[in-house]
């Protein structure tokens, strides 16, 4: 088989790898799992800050790592050290070992969250099928999706029983995907590997950080997208608790976790139809202003949980889109740099914004939080649209 179909057989592989990776039995019952071993609100918070605390330090050394060692390399260093932690949480009692736990799933997430897209965009690019990318982003989108969906389902009915059983399976299933990730074929890009050492890290990551400033717009969609995925991400993590205290069985969280995903995986899904019919004016200025009316009605309305579905599906939507955006304005061989210098905002975002709704929430109530989320949500969309009409409505 000649390299360029090698690259094409990138994009079905990556499906499958999406499909396993996003199969998590866990993502659902984590926070309550911590909390049935006696973990508060406040600690919950401070665990998670303290994941995204390495996030913040460790996305550009390993954007810069897939970008110069290879994105191959990067996916597979991040499911081996996924793994490590996964057991460690299957066996850990204490603060201390969850703590550990989620360092090392940090480095993991860093590992993947440039390296992947990188892969699929160039593996497109060198057979000159990078207008597709948004297309087949919405189909990601739709497979991780719908497999996130079967694990919530999964992993709430196996935490009825055992909280163990849906770790040990997720274990099981992160084992396949390690070995998947050999499969896939490196896109030959004009990187510098003569000599890859921390001089050559170090260019790597101040060319990228003069690119984004370079390009205009390019800073403006990186801290506008990561600011929708922390509110999403803030409020999925604990909505589990939310429902929780609201008499709701884990098995029915799982459930409602899953149609949040569904409808994630058609907005996605169609992510390409959606943005012809309402442009960037409307992914950039209208969708974030929805967003934060869905946030005001998941804090206050009976009816929270179809705001919360409807939340996830918008961000869906700016995931595809968005990232379509981006990729189109960065160059390959810093692409996974910068989407790693994107991640690393949101882990800043995370870091400030995750431990004070934990704290509001052991203050007062979760309502309560969701509502500091919602004001929150409401004044970046409002500078959103500012900064997007200051630009005088140009392509970004």
């Amino acid at each position: 088989m000649n390299y360029k179909n090698r690259l094409r057989k990138n994009v079905g592989k990556n499906y499958l790898f999406i499909l396993l990776n996003n199969f998590s039995f866990t993502n659902g019952i984590w926070m309550i799992y911590l909390a049935s071993k006696g973990l508060t609100l406040t600690e919950l918070g401070l665990i998670e800050g303290i994941f995204h605390i390495t996030s913040f330090f460790m996305e550009i050394p390993t954007g810069a790592i897939a970008d110069i060692w290879g994105r191959k390399v990067s996916r597979i260093c991040g499911r081996m050290v996924s793994l490590l932690s996964s057991v460690i949480m299957l066996f850990s009692n204490n603060f201390l070992g969850f703590t550990i736990a989620f360092i090392i799933s940090a480095i993991s997430y860093n590992l993947e969250s440039g390296a992947g897209d990188a892969l699929v965009y160039d593996s497109l690019k060198e057979i000159d099928e990078d207008k597709k990318y948004m297309k087949i982003s919405g189909l990601n989108e739709l497979i991780m999706q719908v497999a996130s969906t079967g694990g919530l389902i999964i992993g709430g009915y196996l935490s009825k029983y055992d909280y163990k059983y849906a770790y040990i399976a997720a274990i099981i299933i992160g084992l396949i995907n390690f070995i998947h990730c050999f499969s896939f074929t490196e896109p030959k890009l004009e990187m510098k590997t003569e000599h890859k050492n921390l001089t050559i890290l170090k260019e790597q990551v101040v060319e990228s950080y003069n690119i984004i400033v370079s390009i205009k717009g390019l800073g403006f969609l990186l801290i506008f997208s990561q600011a929708i995925f922390m509110f999403n991400t803030s409020i999925f993590f604990y909505f589990q608790n939310y429902l929780l205290d609201n008499g709701i069985s884990q098995d029915k969280i799982g459930i409602i976790l899953a149609l949040a995903s569904l409808g994630s995986a058609l907005v996605g899904a169609n992510g390409y139809r959606i943005e012809r019919k309402i442009g960037q004016v409307g992914i950039i200025a209208v969708v974030p202003i929805l967003i934060s009316v869905c946030i005001w009605g998941a804090a206050l309305s009976k009816y929270y949980y179809i705001f919360f579905i409807a939340v996830s599906s918008m961000e869906s939507l700016i995931y595809v889109v968005v990232g379509d955006y981006i990729n189109k304005l960065i160059p390959s061989e810093k692409r996974a740099t910068i989407l790693s210098m994107g991640s690393m905002i949101f882990s800043a975002y995370m870091i400030l914004i995750f431990p004070l709704i934990g704290k509001i929430g052991d203050m007062y109530t979760l309502k309560t939080s969701f509502q500091v989320i919602a004001f929150i949500a409401t004044v970046m969309s409002i500078v959103s649209v500012f900064i997007f009409r200051r630009n005088n409505k140009k392509e970004i």
